[in-house]
């Protein structure tokens, strides 16, 4: 067990004392552990404690060959698995140079999105419970059930969705997909609307999480900070609109963001992006057109020696892959830049002088995946 860094004055007498929030705590969203020091029911320090659940992936990446990575990519962030798969798939195409057929750019984008909307769903669905609203997860997990179905049909999976290969696709979109997409399309702003009513606007929610939880925007980017978290703090930095990639340029979306950073804002993005990835998707059907979806890739992957950093606007924040080549089968090294670890380090700044039961609302603000922290 690591130490940790809290230390009560010897000699005085207070009473304040140290409290384990985890690692079995559900409302940690994962196997974490966070010290507290209280004073009755009020937080003076909260220190992170991480790895409980460390694979060793990224050292497990130099033993594997550059194709056989990708399967690992989904389990760093099993909500996000499409966007993993994504940046690494760029990192390596353009340490070799590919151009991705215009086609699979689309079909990659699609994904996505509709990857994003599947891990908000969650995230509305797990912080109502741990709000103590048993509603929100009925209603959102109908929703999602459809969005599942169509990546399933896709990928082949339920969770960890694989379906991106260096280069592109390795099959074409089901018969029935955008049939089904369309269907969806039509009728879920209204059931974000029916969301923002059940919960989000909640007047009990509203008094909870509105003014509590203050992420201060200098603080937010010295932490390095990024999705939804970030620009619930008002600062509009969107890797999709910044650093365009698979064709995210040729779409007219907006970037969500909030104006107090408290943990309101932070809900209230993550609502309106997924209004935005509806927009994306309707864009995206127009935009697909018949073609290749598959580049010329050399059958055994050889970079040349170089370095190479890319990275993707996933639903937590940037995910980024580092590579180094030495010009073999297998990378030198591979660092990944996950957004709940950047995130999770600016938790102190925003809990102390709150309550326990503040905690939890503002740290289930954060949307945090503990698998991607602890890679």
């Amino acid at each position: 067990m690591s130490k940790i860094p809290i230390e009560i004055e010897k000699g005085l007498e207070t009473d304040e004392y140290i409290l384990n929030m985890g690692p079995q705590h559900p409302s940690t969203h994962g196997v974490l552990r966070v010290v507290l020091k209280l004073d009755g029911e009020v937080v003076k320090d909260a220190v992170p404690d991480v790895g409980y659940i460390h694979t060793g992936l990224e050292k497990i990446f130099e033993n594997r060959k550059y194709d056989q990575i990708i399967p690992y990519t989904d389990r760093t962030d099993y909500l996000s698995a499409v966007n993993n798969n994504l940046a690494y798939c760029l990192a390596i195409e353009k340490l070799l140079g590919i151009e991705v057929p215009e086609r699979a750019k689309i079909m990659r984008v699609i994904l996505s999105e509709l990857n994003r909307i599947m891990s908000h769903l969650l995230w509305y669905s797990a912080y109502g419970l741990d709000m103590g609203a048993l509603t929100p997860i009925i209603y959102a997990f109908r929703e999602r059930e459809e969005v599942i179905d169509l990546v399933e049909s896709m990928t082949g999976g339920r969770l960890t969705h694989n379906a991106l290969r260096i280069g592109g696709f390795k099959c074409d979109l089901p018969g029935n997909f955008i049939k089904n997409l369309k269907k969806f399309i039509l009728h879920f702003n209204d059931r974000i609307d029916e969301y923002e009513a059940l919960l989000i606007d909640n007047v009990i929610f509203t008094n909870r999480t509105k003014n509590i939880g203050i992420l201060k925007k200098e603080i937010a980017i010295n932490y390095g900070v990024t999705g939804p978290s970030l620009r619930g703090s008002s600062v509009a930095y969107d890797l999709r609109k910044i650093q365009p990639y698979s064709g995210y340029e040729k779409f007219n979306f907006e970037v969500c963001t909030g104006e107090n950073g408290d943990t309101l804002d932070r809900c209230r993005v993550r609502m309106n992006e997924m209004r935005q990835s509806l927009k994306i998707l309707e864009q995206a059907i127009d935009l697909l057109k018949e073609g290749e979806i598959m580049a010329k890739v050399p059958k055994i992957i050889k970079p040349a020696p170089g370095e190479v950093y890319c990275a993707v606007e996933g639903p937590r924040g940037e995910v980024g892959v580092y590579i180094v080549s030495d010009g073999s089968e297998k990378p030198y090294r591979i660092k990944l830049r996950s957004p709940s670890f950047s995130n999770l380090s600016v938790l102190k700044e925003i809990v102390v002088g709150y309550k326990i039961a503040d905690l939890v609302a503002i740290m289930g603000s954060l949307d945090l995946v503990i698998p991607e922290i602890d890679r």
